[in-house]
């Protein structure tokens, strides 16, 4: 077996994270000691450009000449750095649905990245998200239809590739109609292999191609194996992947503490599971023993794995870091601002509930009684959601705002709130749909993050899919006049 350097080779099939903003002597000996040449970065990791930019450099010292520094850096909530301008989500682009405006968006993305040595982009999702209740998919998708979803991702990907960033789609073979989060259970889809064809696996199928690396989905496809989710699975990761469609890229694992996999098959038995199945690269991430422990296991198993099948995978991620070297590029982020502004506001769309209700703004200057959550904390994958004083100071620049903030929806007295007398603007702002909220009647619904909500509330309703700062300031727009809603609802007439 040929290796790319003297390295310990179980470690070069790892991918870890690290504690905090910069990179600590003892963490530096751990990346060393195992040979990892990985690492994906967090909110946790990020303080400013410079910083970012200086960590980035030293881990390149110590994870070598192969060095990936990856992020989860899709749009909309799932962004960590707070101090570049926000991109959109992709379900705002996919109601766009404009393929040269998703070029130029991610290629936005890529370059944020690339100002500060990141060479890895955990995205596009490819989901196609076609249950409403999926709870962590939703906006993260381009929508409900794969041949749009296909569209996007090609575009995506061509943005990427053109400003020297790699790549990831996921969640292979498709997190689209699950009603389960992955991070804290283990889903099923039971769909036939003539459904999952037509529908999820098609996205990923079609851009094949120009794919350097897709990341697994931790869920259980009965049609192609009724045992192990698509993360451990052989039948999905070789047989399917590699075998019947050929694919040559990278494929790595999903984070491996994602309850999904930790409370089933715990992490060192999972992480040989993924790499029988077939998968080049494990995400390894959590506490230092849960590290050391999955690290341990892996290269305990080594001697047991197919040496061909290795040696395929450090050529693939040698491949992988060589096409997309991680190396900071000069470039000021605030300078696609405009881009990403305008993105935003091109996703604009309007829900009506039935043909006699469209949604139409209150008159500027009138008085109006907004209601919305007082604050929406950071929960998993997705950041801390716009809170109500906020959102009242803005609405502020077009009306006069009496603000009703609640802390959960139950307490909502809503013939309190009629008695008030004034127009009542209701504000949505969490990643979950809330039943508490079914079957109101405000007089204007803004659905700021789960566009899904709009099939709870009895309103017309615009959606911005997404709580950025560059979302709201189109809202306010198309509040004050100055904005139309051009973009249209990715998910089709669906029930709720």
């Amino acid at each position: 077996m040929t290796t790319q350097s003297s390295r310990p080779l179980h470690g070069a099939l790892a991918m870890v994270d690290i504690p905090g903003t910069v990179l600590d002597a003892e963490t530096a000996a751990h990346l060393t000691r195992h040979g990892v040449r990985s690492v994906c970065l967090f909110g946790k990791n990020i303080e400013s450009p410079e910083q970012l930019a200086r960590l980035c450099a030293d881990l390149r010292d110590v994870l070598g000449d192969d060095a990936l520094i990856a992020l989860d850096h899709e749009g909309g909530a799932i962004l960590r750095p707070t101090f570049w301008p926000f991109a959109p989500s992709a379900m705002s682009l996919g109601a766009a649905d404009d393929p040269a405006l998703t070029e130029a968006v991610n290629a936005a993305l890529a370059r944020q990245l690339r100002s500060v040595g990141i060479n890895w982009n955990f995205a596009p999702v490819l989901d196609v998200n076609v249950n409403p209740a999926n709870p962590v998919i939703g906006e993260r998708a381009y929508g409900a239809d794969a041949g749009l979803v296909t569209r996007h991702g090609r575009a995506a990907l061509a943005g990427h590739a053109a400003e020297g960033v790699a790549a990831c789609v996921k969640h292979f073979p498709g997190h689209g109609d699950t009603h389960l989060d992955s991070h804290k259970a283990l889903p099923r889809v039971n769909k036939s292999r003539t459904e999952l064809d037509a529908t999820e696996f098609a996205p990923f199928r079609d851009l094949l191609p120009v794919t350097p690396a897709i990341m697994t989905a931790h869920i259980v496809y009965d049609a192609l194996d009724s045992v192990y989710p698509a993360t451990l699975s052989r039948p999905i990761l070789t047989d399917l992947l590699r075998t019947e469609w050929g694919y040559e890229g990278i494929t790595l694992t999903d984070s491996m503490g994602m309850q999904a996999i930790d409370s089933h098959y715990g992490r060192g038995e999972a992480a040989v599971l993924a790499l029988r199945a077939g998968a080049d690269l494990v995400m390894a991430l959590g506490r230092r023993e849960a590290q050391e422990a999955t690290l341990k296991a892996m290269q305990t198993a080594l001697p047991t794995l197919n040496p061909t099948e290795l040696d395929a995978s450090l050529r693939r991620l040698h491949a992988l870091a060589a096409a997309y070297p991680s190396a900071a590029t000069p470039f000021n982020p605030a300078a696609d601002a405009p881009l990403l502004a305008e993105a935003w506001a091109r996703g604009l769309s309007a829900y009506s509930p039935s043909t006699t209700q469209t949604p139409t703004p209150p008159p500027p200057g009138s008085r109006v009684l907004l209601v919305a959550q007082r604050r929406v904390q950071r929960e998993n994958v997705s950041e801390a959601s716009v809170d109500a004083d906020t959102l009242a100071q803005e609405l502020g620049s077009v009306y006069s705002v009496q603000l009703h903030a609640y802390d959960t929806p139950e307490e909502l007295d809503w013939a309190a709130i009629r008695a008030v007398g004034l127009p009542v603007i209701l504000a949505t702002t969490t990643r979950h749909r809330q039943s508490a909220l079914r079957g109101v009647q405000p007089d204007l619904h803004l659905a700021l993050y789960n566009p899904y909500a709009v099939l709870d509330i009895d309103a017309p309703a615009v959606v911005s899919f997404g709580f950025r700062p560059e979302a709201r300031a189109a809202l306010v727009g198309w509040l004050g006049g100055q904005r139309a809603l051009s973009g249209h609802l990715p998910f089709g007439e669906v029930s709720a």
